[in-house]
């Protein structure tokens, strides 16, 4: 049993309080912090009315180092995880490592004048955690996260070596809205308009932003258009499977959306760099935010399923010669709101942060250091998931996917 910190107040935060207060043997005594106090007291709110726990609540700014060393050192948590926005992650870092604390996340930093993210600047950080005994958790979501521990449990369990890995990222979802985004509008439009690359031949290959596209059959959810984008665990994957000769990632979207996003980029509102409008500075994207529909306010009205997996072609381990493998994951939108509120978007990520965080509060996973999930026993993660709310199947295909 453990005190811990999280740090954030969207969807995903909401579901990982939701189910870090249904397993009270692991967290004992759950804070919540955010730059908005009312935000954190709405999930507090909906937390004691489903489990009759209590969460205590914040208001901070997680890029006020000082401040946010004083919280922390203030309520003494064994264990902060951070759901605020990548911008924030080396702050937060920082105000860990001053109060001698462990660390989490979900999503690795990115700055906030460039739409580019790497693992570079949070890997940098490897000796300071190691130094002081304290451990960092990076990337404990869904993609990154669970598609990364996928990837290991094949390795592990069914293949010796991994020569193609493709993660397939499908919702199947439907809001009912023209156009919003199931997690925060900032970071999902500035990843969708940022130019794809994928590992192949031990380099990485760029292509304009959503210029390749695949229609793949998805069970539960049926035929989608998928598109080839970069995604950040392709850079930890690259380097924790040397074998690996290429590493593609895909996101299924809708034709609406491509679309909206199609207009909103030639008429400029996706950009990052800020503008002046009536003598103020703002940045066109920040303001599009702000319009958009909430993704916390999409779970009463999205219906459909999420299907996320990895697709891997390696040596056997058993010495039969190649196999692949397809892993994979589907939730439902309905019943993830039923339970914590909200829709599975925020689910699927929320509920591996919480894992993350239960694999290093119980000592299943335990290093000095910064540490991706690759470098961890992937097996009790994987039991957690299927008893936690995204229960996972694997099976063999007749051979290498291409497409």
């Amino acid at each position: 049993m453990a005190k811990v910190l999280v740090i954030g107040a969207g969807g995903v935060s909401s579901v990982c309080v939701h189910k870090m207060a249904m397993n009270p043997e692991i967290f004992s005594d759950i804070h919540l912090a955010s730059r908005t106090l009312a935000k954190c007291d709405a999930i507090a709110a909906s937390v004691k009315e489903r489990t009759g726990v209590a969460v205590a609540t914040y208001q901070v700014d997680a890029e006020d180092v000082p401040a946010l060393t004083a919280l922390i050192e203030r309520i003494g948590p064994k264990l902060v995880v951070n759901l605020a926005l990548p911008y924030q992650d080396l702050p937060i870092m920082d105000a860990c490592l001053a109060a001698g604390v462990d660390y989490l996340d979900t999503a690795n930093y990115e700055p906030k004048d460039e739409a580019k993210f790497e693992y570079s600047w949070q890997w940098a950080y490897q000796d300071r955690f190691r130094e002081k005994g304290l451990m960092a958790l990076l990337g404990s979501g869904f993609d990154p996260g669970v598609t990364s521990v996928f990837a290991m449990w094949l390795k592990k369990h069914k293949l010796k070596t991994i020569r193609l890995l493709d993660i397939l990222d499908c919702n199947g979802g439907d809001h009912g809205q023209a156009f919003a985004t199931n997690f925060n509008p900032e970071i999902n439009i500035r990843e969708v308009t940022a130019p794809a690359r994928h590992w192949a031949g031990g380099e990485w290959v760029e292509t304009p932003a959503m210029s390749i596209r695949q229609s793949f059959e998805f069970e539960g959810v049926g035929p989608k258009n998928m598109y080839l984008m970069y995604h950040e665990e392709l850079e930890s994957l690259a380097k924790f499977l040397p074998e690996l000769e290429r590493g593609r990632f895909w996101m299924t979207f809708g034709d609406a959306y491509i679309q909206h996003l199609t207009v909103l980029q030639n008429v400029g509102m996706t950009r990052i760099d800020p503008v002046i409008y009536n003598g103020q500075e703002i940045v066109p994207l920040q303001f599009l935010a702000a319009v958009l529909p909430k993704p916390e306010t999409l779970g009463p009205t999205t219906k459909g399923k999420t299907n996320i997996g990895d697709i891997a072609t390696g040596e056997a381990l058993d010495g039969s010669g190649e196999k692949t493998f397809y892993i994979y994951n589907i939730c439902d939108h309905e019943d993830a709101f039923h339970e914590t509120g909200n829709q599975a978007i925020s689910y699927t990520t929320g509920v591996p942060a919480m894992i993350g965080a239960a694999m290093m509060l119980t000592g299943a996973w335990r290093g000095e250091g910064v540490f991706n999930m690759e470098q961890m026993d992937p097996d009790p993660f994987m039991a957690m998931l299927n008893t936690q709310g995204l229960p996972w199947q694997v099976k063999e295909l007749p051979g290498p996917v291409e497409f």
